[in-house]
C-alpha cells in the first residue's frame, strides 16, 4: 500500500478545477506540489507561538482572520503573517472576495508563497477543496479484476486469468449494468472507510475477450452502460469447480474480505459449463443489499424451519484478502 505523500495534486490544477483568482504567484504552480489531504484554517496561530503546524497544509484565511488582521498596526500584521508563511506552506488561500492586504502580499513575496483569492465564504472553500484533496491523494492500490455496477452495487470481479471475468462483464453489460474497469482496478480509500474504483485513463472502457481481441465497451454498448468510478461493495471471487471442494449453500456466515484496511463482503462463485454467471451476480448483488438493510434469507429460513440460526466466527480464509490466498 502507498501513503498519501507518494502522490500528489500540483496548485495550477486545483486553481482550474475550483476557479480560485491569483492574487500573487511567485513560482510555477505546476511545480507546487500538494500532498497533504488536510486544511489548517488560520486561528491562534496569528496571535502566539506556533506548536505542531504542519507546512504541508494549504492555509485558508477566512472574514474573521482578515477583520482580526485589520485591527493591528502595519508592523503586527507583517510580523504575525511572517511567523506562519516563514514555516513555508504551499499556498495561502483568502477568502469572502476580501483584497489581500499588503502586509500579507510582501510577506508572501519573499518567503515565495502563492496567495490566491476566493469570493466564497471560508466554510465552502474547504468543503470544495476538501473533497477534492481526498480524491487525488487517497491511499490506493491496483489490483487485476473487473469492477462493475450491477443493480447499484459495485462488484469487484476477481479470479484466475482465464475463468471468465471479461465474458461475464459483457453479459452483464447486456444486460444493462454498467462497466468501470476491466483487467486492472484502481482502490482508493477515502474517508468514512470508503473505497473507490476506477479503470486506469490508457486503458478506461476497453476489454480483453479471447478469440475476438480488445473491444471498446462505450463504443459498442452505448455511453450510458459505463461509468468513471464506483463505490466497491462486494467483492465476487470465480474459481474453476472442484469437485473435491464443499461451496457454500446457505450464506449463513458472512465472509469478508479486505482491502486497505476495509471489510468488504465476499463471495465466491464456482465457474462450470452451464452456469450463468451473470444472473448469479445479478442475484448475489441484490442480496448483498438486502443483507445491507438487515435482512438475510438463510437466518428466515432456519427460523420458518424451527432451527436455530448458527452463528459462525468469520474463519481465517473469509479473512484473507483474496490475493493472498
Amino acid at each position: 500500500m502507498s501513503s498519501s505523500h507518494d502522490f500528489y495534486l500540483n496548485l495550477s490544477d486545483i486553481i482550474e478545477e475550483l476557479s480560485f483568482d491569483v492574487a500573487l504567484m511567485p513560482k510555477d504552480p505546476q511545480n507546487v506540489k500538494i500532498i497533504s489531504r488536510n486544511i489548517n484554517r488560520l486561528g491562534l496561530e496569528l496571535i502566539g507561538p506556533i506548536k505542531h503546524f504542519d507546512n504541508k497544509r494549504i492555509i485558508i484565511m477566512g472574514e474573521s482572520e482578515s477583520y482580526f488582521l485589520s485591527t493591528l498596526s502595519p508592523e503586527e500584521i507583517y510580523k504575525s503573517v511572517e511567523t506562519i508563511l516563514s514555516l513555508k506552506p504551499p499556498a495561502l488561500i483568502i477568502t469572502y472576495g476580501i483584497k489581500p492586504l499588503p502586509e500579507i502580499l510582501n510577506v508572501a513575496k519573499k518567503y515565495k508563497i502563492p496567495v490566491l483569492t476566493s469570493p466564497d465564504k471560508a466554510a465552502d472553500v474547504m468543503a470544495e477543496l476538501s473533497p477534492l484533496l481526498n480524491i487525488h491523494l487517497a491511499p490506493r492500490i491496483t489490483r487485476s479484476g473487473g469492477l462493475l455496477n450491477v443493480h447499484g452495487e459495485g462488484i469487484f470481479l476477481t479470479g484466475e486469468s482465464g475463468v471468465g471475468k471479461s465474458e461475464t462483464a459483457i453479459e452483464l453489460l447486456k444486460r444493462g449494468h454498467k462497466l468501470i474497469a476491466d483487467d486492472s482496478v484502481e482502490i482508493r480509500k477515502i474517508p468514512k472507510n470508503t473505497l473507490i474504483g476506477a479503470a486506469p485513463e490508457n486503458i478506461r472502457h476497453f476489454i480483453e475477450v479471447r478469440g475476438v481481441g480488445i473491444i471498446n465497451a462505450r463504443r459498442i454498448f452505448g455511453i450510458g452502460s459505463v461509468k468513471l468510478n464506483e463505490t466497491i461493495d462486494m467483492v465476487v471471487n470465480l474459481e474453476a469447480w472442484d469437485d473435491q471442494k464443499q461451496y457454500d449453500r446457505m450464506g449463513a456466515e458472512c465472509k469478508y474480505t479486505e482491502i486497505l484496511g476495509v471489510k468488504i463482503p465476499y463471495v465466491n462463485i464456482p465457474v462450470r459449463p452451464g452456469r450463468n454467471l451473470a444472473v448469479i451476480i445479478e442475484v448475489a448483488a441484490m442480496n448483498n443489499r438486502q443483507r445491507k438493510l438487515g435482512y438475510n434469507a438463510a437466518r428466515e429460513l432456519f427460523i420458518n424451519l424451527g432451527m436455530d440460526y448458527p452463528k459462525h466466527e468469520p474463519s481465517l480464509e473469509a479473512e484473507k484478502c483474496i490475493w493472498d490466498i
